[in-house]
C-alpha cells in the first residue's frame, strides 16, 4: 500500500493510496492549478529531467504539532557493505573539480559532489519505523518516508531527516531557509564553539552560501514582492554538523502560483547542485553515479496552493524488500575547497541517517 509521511516540527501529513499518479511534476502542478487535484504529495528527483514520484492520494490526514512516535521496537542490525565511490575516488573527483573551478577561463563556480554508502539489514527495515528512529535522534528535523512507486520504483521508499526547507507557501506568504556552508561538529564543547565561529568567518563557506542566496534572489524576484533577505547568514546546527543558513520571506505577486510551482522554480538550488545550474547538473551527471531522489524535494501542495517542500538531503533509499539502504552525503565544491575536508564533511552528513540506525560509518583519515 502506497504511503507518504512528512513530519515537521509544526505539523504532520500522512497519506495513503493512489488515486492519480504523476511521474511528470509539471503535469501535477497543472492539475492543482486546474482544480482537478485537491492534494499532491510525493517527491521530486534530484535531476528534474527524470521521473517524479507524485500522486493524488486516496486518503490524507494533517495534524498540528510534532510527531510523537510510540515506544519503538528494536531495529535489525544494519552494517555498511560498500562505499560508492571509494573514499580515495571521491577525493580524486573533488581534486579534479577544484582544479577545474580554479580555471578562470570556464564559467563553473560551484559543483556539489556527493557519495553514498550501501548498507544491509539482517531483516527488513520498516520505512515508518526507520523514520521514527530518525525523529527520535533528530527531533527538530523534517522527517519523511515517501513511497517511490509513482516513479516506476514499486515498493522503494525515500527516507530522511532534513534540516532544510526548500520552500513553504501559506496564502501569499513564501518562506524558505537555504543552507550552504558546513563544518562537522566536535565532541569537545570549546572546540565545537570554535568550529562554529570558524564556519561563520570562513570566506570559502560564505562564498558558497552567497552563490545560493544570489541564485534564489534571481529566481524569486520575478514572482515575489517584499523579498526580505538578511545581509548575512546565521549559524544553525544538527547533531552532526554546523550550517550557514539564511531565512528568507516574500509575498507572492500572483496568488495562482502554488507551493509546487515554487518548488519547481527553485529546485535544484545551488546548495544541492551548483552554479550555473545547468553546467553543474551536467558535470554531476558525467562524474557521479545516479543520485535518484537524494538532493530532490519531498512535500505537498493542496488545492488552495498552500504547501511545504523540504530538501531531500540526509536521506536514503530503502529497497522494496527493506533489506538494503543506500544513504547519501554531499558537499559544495568551490575553488577554495580542500578534498580531504570535503570527504570528512560527507562522512559527518552520512551519520545523520545511518547513525540513527546504529550503523557505523567508516572514518577516513
Amino acid at each position: 500500500m502506497y504511503g507518504f509521511l512528512l513530519a515537521q516540527p509544526d505539523g504532520v501529513l500522512r497519506a495513503s493510496g493512489i488515486r492519480v499518479a504523476f511521474d511528470d511534476a509539471r503535469r501535477a502542478a497543472a492539475a492543482v492549478r486546474a482544480g482537478t487535484a485537491e492534494l499532491i504529495v510525493g517527491a521530486l528527483p534530484f535531476d528534474p529531467r527524470l521521473p517524479a514520484a507524485l500522486c493524488v492520494p486516496e486518503r490524507a490526514e494533517h495534524t498540528a504539532g510534532p510527531w510523537r512516535p510510540a515506544a519503538l521496537p528494536e531495529l535489525p542490525a544494519v552494517r555498511v557493505v560498500t562505499e560508492i565511490p571509494s573514499p580515495a575516488e571521491h577525493i580524486a573527483r573533488v581534486t579534479k573539480l577544484v582544479e577545474q573551478l580554479n580555471d578562470l577561463g570556464q564559467p563553473l563556480r560551484k559543483v556539489v559532489a556527493a557519495r553514498s554508502v550501501l548498507a544491509e539489514a539482517d531483516s527488513a527495515l520498516d520505512p515508518e519505523l526507520t523514520a521514527a528512529y530518525l525523529l527520535t535522534r533528530h527531533p527538530n528535523a523534517n522527517v519523511f518516508a515517501v513511497d517511490l512507486t509513482p516513479a516506476g520504483r514499486p515498493g522503494a521508499t525515500l527516507v530522511g531527516a532534513t534540516p532544510e526547507v526548500l520552500v513553504a507557501r501559506h496564502g501569499d506568504t513564501v518562506t524558505l531557509r537555504p543552507l550552504a556552508g558546513t563544518l562537522p561538529r566536535i565532541a569537545d564543547p570549546a572546540a565545537d564553539a570554535a568550529q562554529a565561529r570558524e564556519l561563520l568567518a570562513s570566506s570559502k563557506n560564505r562564498d558558497e552560501h552567497a552563490f545560493v542566496i544570489e541564485w534564489i534572489r534571481d529566481q524569486l524576484g520575478p514572482v515575489c514582492d517584499d523579498l526580505v533577505i538578511p545581509p548575512g547568514p546565521e549559524l544553525i546546527s544538527t547533531n552532526e554538523v554546523w550550517h550557514l543558513a539564511t531565512p528568507i520571506t516574500g509575498r507572492l505577486r500572483d496568488p495562482a502560483t502554488t507551493a509546487l510551482d515554487l518548488a519547481l522554480l527553485l529546485h535544484p538550488t545551488p546548495a544541492v547542485c551548483g552554479t550555473p545550474t545547468e553546467l553543474a547538473l551536467d558535470a554531476i551527471s558525467h562524474m557521479e553515479e545516479a543520485r535518484g531522489f537524494y538532493g530532490g524535494a519531498v512535500g505537498w501542495c493542496d488545492a488552495a496552493g498552500d504547501g511545504a517542500w523540504v530538501v531531500a538531503i540526509r536521506s536514503a533509499e530503502l529497497s522494496a524488500d527493506g533489506r538494503s539502504i543506500r544513504a547519501f552525503g554531499g558537499g559544495g565544491i568551490v575553488a577554495a575547497s580542500d578534498p580531504q575536508a570535503e570527504l570528512d564533511e560527507t562522512t559527518a552528513k552520512l551519520r545523520t541517517l545511518l547513525g540513527a540506525l546504529h550503523c557505523a560509518i567508516p572514518a577516513h583519515g
